[in-house]
């Protein structure tokens, strides 16, 4: 007769999973020893288990499907959270295992106790105990239900020793929900959509990640609207790419026009996007589209409310919107999208072969340039998140992962394990900063060990680069955000990992493709100036105050990259009713 644990893994392997994510260990060896002798799922070995959190994130979001990471009693669970709440507020289907203490001694203050139940409510739509033989396997396909249908996060928690038991329940078979129906909106808010589309005169659209799939109505309507369009860092990979009618990216990574065009409009149309920064929002005369019904309106104050899919949306309306012709707005804010990107671009074009240390946004530019078509991005918190918003070029195949909703640091590594795994034949590339880089480096030993042919590229500036700005931009100086110098370089060398070290930025171009080429993991340590900082699109009078209270002689630049081809090219072809 199988065991509970055998049960578990034959769920999980039903249900398409093809890896656990983990650290092996006490009330988790039932479930790695099930793992052992079941074919087609595999135990990932990760050297902490946020990170194996991490990874299972990542791999759900390459790949669409269920992922998997666990984590043995007590401390195995705490190291969980991190890594699960960045899943969760990223939508990601993950399914965690949180293994508990002997059954008999809950309750009683045993060494390791903890209560998953109440540690994993507040990061996943499930979290429930396994007891006893009896709950299997409804309580398993239940949590992989909730966290597929509802994208996020489902906890299991379930003693050693009741998974050592014998089954009660036959295993059977099981169809489990895989592709998610489209929401279609109420005929009367598409036909209100389409009046208040038609009466404004100035109408501007702002995409989140809610837009996968849907750019082409997106071009459609801005066309029939002659909108500018501008988006939140998740919504870029999905609408940048092939849009005349691009202004930019708003929020505090944001550049360009976006900010302008949003204040600037009749009608704001907020498509598919959760965007947090409510003081980048007009506060009014604003539109929401978005299927997820709690997330209508909680930013801002709606003049109306539309509960669909944003494609299907869309294609509903855009029969019924009326072709513009007055593209005065449209002209204009591009124009002021261009004029933004001139004053700024010189920060990384002046001086190139002989700054040192080496500007980042040259290095993000080299990256933007070599990187395959098809590459898969993870980025760390932080700085790297300002130089891949606005160096990297989406092209509608390329990805861009982050924690872009909790925050994290340290999730670029890990979340390039996942996303190898789960893209095994595309190259993925860790953007990393020394931060984030030092906070999980063991993680390397992953990499490593599992022979990933991950490529790091490390941008070391020996400083919190993001806490800086934020200490500058409220008055106070920097404080305990720079830190002595470590070649990082010489560390992957020692575990096996080839790497370089990059001083001179006349280096970076010819050492990167010899990385970016390497058949296996490759750790580029690239010198970067500590003083790069960005500025946000808007500066109210109080950050500006905070500037010059501690800015000093540091520079601040807000380079863009090759956005400013791009909107040069938009302005040579405007698009045309």
């Amino acid at each position: 007769m199988a065991t509970v644990a055998e049960q578990f893994i034959e769920v999980l392997r039903q249900a398409g999973v093809r890896r656990v994510y983990g650290v092996v260990g006490d009330s988790l060896n039932p479930i790695v020893d099930a793992v052992r002798r079941t074919g087609g799922i595999d135990w990932v070995h990760v050297r902490n288990e946020e990170a194996g959190a991490f990874a299972a994130t990542a791999e759900a979001q390459a790949t669409g499907r269920l992922a998997v990471c666990a984590g043995s009693c007590g401390p195995g669970n705490t190291h969980l959270v991190q890594g699960l709440y960045d899943a969760h507020r990223s939508g990601a289907p993950v399914l965690a295992l949180a293994s508990q203490i002997p059954s008999a001694q809950i309750g009683s203050g045993y060494f390791q106790e903890t209560h998953p139940e109440r540690l994993f409510a507040e990061c996943s739509h499930y979290c429930e105990a396994i007891s006893t033989p009896e709950q299997m396997p409804r309580v398993l396909r239940t949590a992989i239900q909730h966290a597929v249908g509802l994208g996020g996060v489902a906890v299991l928690t379930l003693p050693g020793d009741t998974a050592s038991k014998d089954t009660a329940v036959p295993t059977g078979e099981h169809d489990f929900l895989v592709r998610k129906g489209i929401i279609r909106p109420p005929a009367d808010q598409v036909a209100q959509l389409a009046g208040a589309l038609n009466r404004a005169r100035k109408v501007m659209l702002f995409c989140g990640a809610g837009v996968q799939g849907a750019h082409s109505e997106v071009m459609q309507l801005a066309h029939k609207l002659l909108s500018p369009i501008g988006h939140a860092l998740r919504g870029k990979e999905w609408i940048q790419y092939d849009n005349p009618f691009d202004v930019g990216m708003s929020g505090l990574l944001g550049y360009g026009a976006c900010y302008e065009a949003t204040q600037e409009a009749d009608l704001v149309l907020l498509l598919g996007t959760d965007f947090p920064y409510d003081q980048f929002l007009p506060g009014k005369n604003t539109i929401q589209v978005d299927d997820d019904p709690s997330k209508l309106g909680r930013r801002t104050p709606l003049d109306l409310a539309v509960h669909g899919d944003v494609g299907e949306t869309l294609r509903l309306v855009l029969d019924k919107v009326e072709q513009k012709r007055d593209q005065s707005y449209l002209d204009e804010m591009l124009h002021r999208h261009t004029r933004a990107l001139e004053n700024v671009v010189s920060a990384y074009t002046r001086d190139i072969e002989k700054h040192m240390p080496i500007h980042p946004e040259y290095v993000a530019s080299v990256l933007d340039d070599l990187a395959a078509d098809d590459a898969i991005f993870t980025v760390d918190t932080g700085m790297c998140n300002v130089w891949v918003a606005r160096y990297i070029t989406p092209n509608g195949r390329r990805r861009v992962m982050g924690s872009f909703s909790h925050g994290s640091m340290a999730n670029a590594l890990p979340h390039a394990i996942g996303a190898q795994y789960g893209a095994p034949g595309r190259q993925v590339i860790s953007v990393s900063g020394d931060g984030g880089l030092a906070m999980l480096l063991g993680e390397l030993l992953t990499v490593k060990l599992h022979r990933l042919p991950v490529k790091i590229i490390l941008f070391d500036n020996a400083s919190l680069g993001m806490v800086r700005l934020e200490m500058m931009v409220d008055g106070f100086p920097a404080y305990e955000t720079d830190h002595e110098a470590v070649d990082y370089a010489a560390i992957a060398e020692a575990i096996g990992i080839e790497s370089s070290r990059v001083e001179r930025p006349s280096d970076v171009r010819t050492v990167m493709e010899r990385a970016l080429a390497a058949p296996g993991p490759y750790l580029l340590d690239v010198v970067t100036d500590p003083n790069a900082l960005s500025i946000p699109p808007r500066i109210t009078p109080q950050q500006v105050k905070g500037f010059a209270l501690s800015a000093g002689k540091t520079v601040l630049t807000g380079g863009v990259g090759k956005m400013l081809d791009l909107a040069r090219s938009n302005l040579r072809n405007i698009p045309r009713p």
